[in-house]
């Protein structure tokens, strides 16, 4: 019983090894927070390199010169993103609107039954032409002449770091971005179709 008793205290005073032992049980905490801030940092970089790319192509998309031709312009965005994230999934998507207050608006509609919704067969104002009501008035494209336009590209990419499967998420992930801006008046406008209901 001395034996044992005398060994406990020797190894209880013993301080050999115990940073290693200490680093054995809070490596594997720090490594996954160090991860974490790496792919947090690294997604947002990417959100800077797709901002700039789209506010750069959508300042020039305003102009006639690309009214007609906008593949130029995405392709510029896509070659600008692809430079840092080469295997990234670049999608685009343009709506356009008379004025600014129109921009992610339903179209009007009159609210027969007054339930705050609209109900097929309700009379509505088809604001983009397409012949449906439409939760948003905005026409597909980039419009004409002193149009407002939301130009919206979003990239799927995969994170580098193991992270997302310690954490449960999906390695896969998708940023976007929108701009608003309004174009010039160069000749070929495109009015939206004027008001119905009453």
């Amino acid at each position: 019983m001395t034996r044992l008793a005398a060994l406990l205290r020797r190894l209880r005073c013993d301080e050999r090894a115990i940073a290693m032992v200490e680093f054995a049980l809070t490596a594997p905490l720090f490594l996954l927070v160090l991860m974490g801030i790496f792919d947090y940092s690294w997604q947002m970089y990417a959100q800077q390199v797709l901002q700039g790319a789209v506010s750069e192509a959508a300042r020039d998309s305003t102009l006639e010169t690309y009214a007609d031709s906008q593949t130029a312009l995405d392709t510029r965005v896509s070659d600008q993103v692809r430079r840092v994230f080469r295997n990234a999934d670049v999608r685009f998507s343009r709506k356009s609107y008379d004025r600014f207050e129109q921009v992610g608006i339903e179209e009007r509609y009159t609210d027969a039954n007054g339930n705050g919704s609209y109900d097929a067969g309700e009379c509505y104002d088809d604001s983009n032409g397409n012949g449906r009501w439409d939760p948003d008035r905005g026409r597909d494209g980039n419009g004409g002449a002193d149009d407002v336009t939301l130009y919206t590209v979003s990239m799927s990419f995969d994170r580098v770091l193991p992270v997302w499967r310690m954490l449960g998420q999906p390695q896969s992930t998708t940023l976007s971005y929108s701009t608003v801006l309004r174009n010039q008046p160069f000749a070929t406008g495109s009015d939206a179709n004027p008001d119905s209901c009453p």
